[in-house]
């Protein structure tokens, strides 16, 4: 049997993780993931790619699951005092880019761009991505209508503790799977099943496998420390492949879910079972 076994909601773009029990389903993915992002000058996102010690920021959502409430947010890092963020309003709109993608934002406070400008060393400011916001998914992958926020490209990132487990035979010491950054782990498959599959069921939801997810030098982050570990990024070599070093599978909503989200409320829960379903 294989089931659901972790759920990760990265409510700020490369921030930190919340672990959660169980959660709805939107139309952008779980509720309340990666509607937040820091822009820099220039308007264009800002990561951990050019700033690892935004994985030391540490975000938790104000509000319970399953309200249909976009969530405000408590920020905290090391040296600096929390610091909580309410829902920006429509009375500032920034055009903003996401890799090759822009799409319209909502600015945040002056004080809470102040706080992360701070503890970055470089100006930056934090935007919204409304519930009225439009990023189309590549129609390579995904139907016109089918909307991703502020995520790479897909609603959904799913890996396995299996996959996790063959990379950790590899690494003289074993890393953690937030490393990868997930939205869903899958447990009780073999390793890299993943790649072997078109299609899969969380319960009676269902979902298409979309593509591999090539990754950057974000899982080399000891996240507890912000400082890179060379030694992951050569293990991970053998998973190179023509498209890069892959490891986990994007998910799109299969057609059937996409619907059933406009008319009703969809939650996944930890132990909800899971099947390959091509």
């Amino acid at each position: 049997m294989m089931w659901l076994s972790e759920i990760w909601r990265y409510p700020i773009k490369s921030c930190g993780g919340e672990s959660l029990d169980q959660t709805e389903l939107d139309p952008f993915g779980l509720q309340g993931d990666r509607r937040w992002m820091l822009i820099d000058q220039y308007n264009r996102m800002v990561t951990q790619r050019q700033h690892p010690k935004m994985g030391l920021i540490r975000v938790k959502t104000q509000q319970a699951e399953g309200l249909n409430i976009p969530p405000g947010l408590v920020v905290s890092a090391p040296g600096f005092k929390d610091l909580a963020i309410q829902l920006p309003n429509q009375a500032s709109v920034v055009e903003v880019g996401i890799w090759q993608d822009s799409c319209q934002a909502w600015l945040a406070d002056f004080t809470v761009h102040q706080w992360f400008s701070d503890f970055l060393g470089q100006a930056v400011r934090l935007v919204w991505f409304p519930d009225s916001g439009q990023r189309q998914i590549d129609l390579n992958y995904a139907k016109v209508g089918e909307q991703v926020a502020f995520a790479d490209g897909f609603p959904l990132l799913l890996t396995s503790q299996a996959s996790l487990d063959d990379l950790n035979q590899r690494l003289s010491k074993p890393i953690e799977m937030i490393r990868f950054r997930p939205n869903l782990v899958v447990s009780g498959c073999q390793a890299f099943d993943e790649d072997r599959h078109q299609q899969l069921r969380i319960g009676s939801k269902r979902f298409i496998l979309a593509k591999p997810c090539s990754r950057c030098a974000i899982p080399s982050l000891d996240p507890k420390t912000a400082l890179k570990q060379t030694e992951v990024s050569r293990a991970l070599a053998y998973r190179q492949a023509e498209a890069g070093v892959l490891f986990g599978q994007n998910l799109c909503y299969a057609p059937d879910l996409h619907q059933r989200l406009k008319i009703e409320s969809v939650v996944i829960r930890l132990g909800d079972e899971i099947c390959w379903s091509d």
